[in-house]
């Protein structure tokens, strides 16, 4: 994803960062940035997270990602805790935002910090937040919605300096709810910010801004805008539109056209956006995501059959909680008498967790209190992952 992003920051286009919550919101997506060949960002917010199992749309969203021929990042969006992060991580996400924005400008920092280190050990790029996001309580009792504050240069130079984020989410909108009309932006604030950073900017787009609005934004560093509210809103119409023409219609006739309006309010963006076009020049120059694979296999001496099961046992259990590690899974050899008798393998979620994998306390105790004191000539391999 910082490949990505970094290329339509450069480029002066955005990509579209979007929120899906079911398999046709994945679908609907999809088959907009392949007819239009542009970079993509599927993107599932922890907020929405009550709606739908996690892991099994996150198999569904990797299992797109890599069957498309455009490029495609897997973000995880306002994680709450590093928790939540490291199971982002773990389920496939190739990018995390953390988002403690509503906490004091000291708490963001130290909690985001904390996020980037943990990350960025995982080869994971991190999206910082200084961008307020209002929600219906932020109205008046007028439903007018209240001045919201601005993020400033001085504590996005500070914010980016000391957690070392990838991207930042700003808050250039006077209004950022807009019942009766389009949102006011702060341009000239936006651009001092851009000219002070120089990395990736990001809005949450809930508000009405025109094409010129996006294109303003664009010009002035936005290269990620995230987006759900009019997906939403396609799917909804869809619905109800299907439902007026249909009295009585069942649930698959209501939701028939919900893909395709989706598809087609994303493939407009992706085209306002500049990012129609692209996916070819994106895929020449950025890094494919790839895990990799650690296999060890090995005897052991000194210890039953049932106590190496129990220490296998206890492994799988330890190492899958390490950050960046996907999976563990050990096996025994069929024949009874292989050079080797057991193997596990680790899946890293990229090169960079080698290292932090090998260095992190949870690995350095197990393996010198349970593993090594009973291993066998043990060999070990990490192996680069290709092709799907």
């Amino acid at each position: 994803m910082k490949d990505l992003l970094n290329h339509a920051y450069e480029h002066g286009y955005a990509v579209g960062a979007f929120d899906v919550v079911s398999l046709e919101f994945v679908e609907g997506v999809m088959a907009a940035a392949e007819r239009s060949r542009a970079p993509v960002i599927l993107s599932l917010a922890e907020s929405h997270l009550e709606h739908y199992d996690f892991e099994l749309l996150m198999s569904g969203v990797e299992a797109a990602a890599r069957r498309s021929a455009v490029p495609v990042a897997l973000h995880f969006d306002r994680g709450a805790n590093l928790e939540a992060a490291v199971r982002a991580i773990r389920l496939g996400c190739n990018g995390v935002m953390v988002d403690a924005s509503q906490s004091t400008f000291s708490d963001n920092l130290t909690h985001t910090k904390t996020v980037v280190e943990m990350a960025h050990a995982c080869g994971v790029p991190v999206e910082g937040d200084l961008g307020y996001i209002p929600d219906a309580e932020d109205m008046d009792a007028q439903r007018r919605p209240a001045t919201l504050p601005y993020t400033t240069v001085a504590e996005a130079k500070g914010f980016v300096e000391r957690t070392g984020v990838d991207f930042l989410v700003v808050s250039i909108q006077a209004e950022q709810i807009c019942p009766n009309g389009k949102a006011k932006l702060d341009i000239q604030r936006l651009r001092s910010i851009n000219q002070a950073l120089g990395i990736p900017l990001a809005i949450h787009c809930r508000t009405r801004l025109d094409d010129d609005q996006f294109r303003r934004l664009i010009v002035h560093g936005v290269a990620k805008i995230n987006y759900f509210t009019a997906l939403a809103e396609a799917a909804n119409a869809a619905i109800r539109a299907r439902a007026k023409s249909s009295p009585g219609a069942g649930y698959l006739d209501l939701v028939q056209d919900v893909g395709a309006a989706i598809s087609a309010e994303a493939e407009r963006c992706m085209r306002v956006w500049g990012a129609a076009g692209r996916a070819a020049e994106v895929l020449a120059c950025c890094r494919p995501w790839a895990f990799v694979e650690h296999l060890i296999i090995h005897n052991v001496m000194g210890i039953s059959e049932k106590e190496v099961t129990a220490m296998m046992i206890e492994g799988q259990q330890t190492l899958s909680t390490i950050p960046g590690v996907r999976s563990v899974i050990t096996g025994k050899a069929m024949r009874e008498r292989a050079q080797y008798r057991y193997c596990w393998r680790v899946r890293f979620a990229a090169p960079e967790v080698i290292n932090s994998y090998h260095e992190h306390p949870d690995y350095v105790a197990f393996t010198n209190r349970r593993f090594r004191p009973v291993a066998d000539r043990e060999i070990s391999i990490d192996y680069a992952m290709e092709g799907l």
